[in-house]
């Protein structure tokens, strides 16, 4: 079951249930209504993904110190074995979608997983900034549960939330590449820290950051949220996240500095996803 987590990358896949569940939540209507079969099915689905992912770069996997304990380059388990948890995964995620949630839902999970292994990860072996177009993985599961809830693909509200995912995992990955950047080219990839300066990478990011900062403010203009309260709490996170982004802007290339960074702009997106979904359940509760 160790080996299944692994391969499954547990904590990223968890995350897009997550965010499944939000897109889900914020769909809903009722109480009564809520099932977690479609955020199980892209759970499933995110987990087929990143498993056959451990596949896919396994050979790079064992060329950088980040990876090379991984269950397939560290020999713990075999490339076919892997594959086969991936199959399982698929058929798992699939089933569930088809059986418990509608066309739509499956199709944007699919799609998904098509984007993460089909696009993004050959990708990125030859391109530096592939984050870019790969950010669309993110974006994509919390329209899946919206779609599942019974929500209109294209409503604003679900759009902006997307986009807001799709806009964070940018300066998410190059704070990840200003701490790896090294064991980066050890792989074989191009990276932009190849391309730029340390200083102009950590400016890029900055923008990135401000702009990803600029979407979770935008939120309060949407009508997403019911209670002032969480418009407030909204507003607080975000100027949070600023002041660390400035310090993180005007330090050296430390790498406490960037896994401190690191780990915030994670914190701060799950106190949008927790902020978003706990004020459309307490509305739901209320009603």
């Amino acid at each position: 079951m160790k080996i299944v987590f692994e391969v499954a990358k547990i904590r990223i896949t968890v995350l897009v249930a997550f965010t499944t569940a939000l897109g889900y939540i914020l769909a809903s209507t009722s109480l009564e209504s809520f099932s977690l079969y479609p955020i199980a099915g892209i759970f499933f689905l995110a987990c087929g993904a990143a498993a056959l992912n451990h596949f896919q770069e396994s050979k790079t996997d064992l060329l950088m110190d980040r990876t090379k304990n991984r269950p397939i380059p560290s020999g713990a388990v075999s490339s076919k074995s892997v594959l086969l948890i991936s199959l399982g995964f698929l058929i798992l995620g699939s089933s569930l979608l088809l059986w418990k949630s509608n066309m739509l839902a499956l199709g944007i999970g699919l799609l998904t997983f098509f984007w993460y292994n089909a696009v993004y990860t050959p990708l990125k072996k030859v391109f530096s900034m592939a984050i870019i177009p790969g950010s669309l993985v993110g974006a994509l599961p919390p329209i899946a549960g919206w779609v599942a809830a019974g929500g209109y693909v294209f409503d604003p509200k679900i759009l902006l939330i997307g986009s807001f995912l799709f806009i964070w995992q940018i300066p998410h990955f190059w704070i990840l590449l200003l701490m790896y950047g090294k064991d980066y080219d050890k792989g074989g990839f191009p990276t932009l820290t190849n391309v730029f300066s340390v200083r102009q990478l950590k400016q890029i990011t900055f923008c990135w950051l401000v702009l990803t900062i600029v979407m979770a403010l935008s939120i309060n203009f949407f009508g997403i949220l019911n209670f002032y309260v969480s418009n407030i709490f909204l507003v607080v996170i975000c100027a949070w996240i600023f002041l660390q982004s400035v310090k993180f802007l005007r330090s050296d290339n430390e790498k406490n500095v960037n896994k401190n960074m690191f780990i915030r702009i994670n914190i701060f997106t799950l106190l949008i996803i927790t902020t978003l979904s706990l004020d459309k359940l307490v509305k739901l509760f209320l009603a």
